[in-house]
């Protein structure tokens, strides 16, 4: 049986705080570093599936989550492969402790998920840290060597967008290597900073609902001030959804590009026409037409059917399943959301169940 479904926004979790620590050079061993699930906006009911929690966080026992995500449903989703995106600490003051937490959990991701896979199911993320370009360049070179390791991962909120100069180096490796740079939300812990653009949200429904508008302030600026154009074979993925308000974004943005092209001359084609070729959105149970009805239609809008992937967001409240993501898609349109997207992306080849 062949499986094509790949889950591309998995978070495996370290299985109690100090297990962190084992991964830490000795200097850093004993300093203070805040807990994995210091959050200050928790989804009502808990942050993860009411069935994972135990002994252990939801996501940290390899064998458990393998069953959860590989076995057929009802039991599992039924996934062939599933790209790991860990969480770090959020942004700390300490840049230098930053990078190091970002190697640990490299570290830890290699010795607990990705190394013991006898299945080759497992696919890994670079985490780095974006404050430390050069510790950032160092951890991509390290690592971007290992073949289940298939990105780089970047926290999505940032002292400035992605587009800035200060960044570009980590760009420039990750390009280097054919890694693409997932953002994926990581705040909560350390030193962070407000949660949109305007500031902090009162509640969890305003952080979920408004959380995504920075993925657009990060693509905004790698297209205007030109990186994709400086980079042909860059990819971002925006791990936590959002595609479904990138049409509206990107109308706004091409328009103000066509009457303003004097300011952007390196920009030589409409913004949206760079978004095949640069980006891609992991799905979330967040986005869409509320009607399945509508959403064949809405991914033709800015071609998003080319730029989606699927991503169950496991172990987290809001886990979806493929069956949901697809539904209202037609045949083409779910093959891309399911499995061709991502199977492009990644180098990800069928497999026999």
């Amino acid at each position: 049986m062949i499986s094509r479904v790949i889950d591309a926004n998995v978070q495996p979790h370290f299985r109690y705080n100090a297990e962190i620590r084992r991964y830490l050079p000795p200097a850093h061993q004993l300093r203070s570093i805040p807990d994995v699930e210091q959050q200050w906006y928790q989804a009502p009911g808990g942050d993860y599936r009411a069935d994972l929690y135990g002994e252990h966080y939801p996501g940290s026992d390899p064998e458990t989550v393998s069953r959860h995500l590989f076995d057929e449903p009802p039991g599992g989703l039924g996934v062939a492969y599933a790209v790991l995106n860990p969480l770090t600490r959020g942004n700390i003051a300490d840049y230098l402790l930053n990078s190091r937490i970002c190697a640990a959990v490299n570290d830890w991701l290699l010795d607990r998920w990705l190394e013991p896979d006898t299945t080759d199911r497992f696919r890994g993320t670079i985490r780095v840290n974006p404050e430390d370009p050069r510790g950032a360049v160092a951890e991509i070179e390290r690592l971007a060597g290992h073949p289940k390791l298939v990105q780089v991962g970047v926290p999505m909120q940032s002292r400035e967008p992605y587009g800035k100069p200060t960044f570009e180096p980590i760009w420039e490796a990750a390009e280097a290597h054919g890694l693409p740079v997932a953002v994926h939300i990581n705040g909560g812990n350390g030193v962070d900073y407000p949660p949109t653009f305007a500031g902090h949200a009162h509640t969890y429904p305003g952080y979920a609902a408004f959380m995504p508008l920075n993925y657009f302030v990060h693509l905004a600026t790698l297209i205007v001030e030109g990186v994709f154009g400086r980079h042909p074979g860059l990819k971002f993925v925006f791990a936590d959804g959002g595609h479904d308000i990138l049409t509206p974004l990107m109308w706004r943005l091409d328009t103000f590009w066509l009457s303003m092209r004097d300011q952007t001359p390196w920009v030589d084609r409409y913004p949206s026409e760079y978004l095949p070729g640069h980006v891609r959105f992991c799905s979330s149970a967040f986005d869409g037409p509320t009607e399945a009805g509508q959403m064949r239609r809405w991914m033709d809008f800015t071609g998003k059917s080319d730029l989606l992937m699927y991503g169950s967001s496991y172990p987290h409240w809001s886990t979806s399943p493929p069956e949901t993501v697809a539904e209202g898609l037609d045949a083409p349109q779910r093959d891309k959301v399911l499995w061709a997207n991502a199977s492009e992306l990644y180098g990800l080849k069928e497999r026999v169940r």
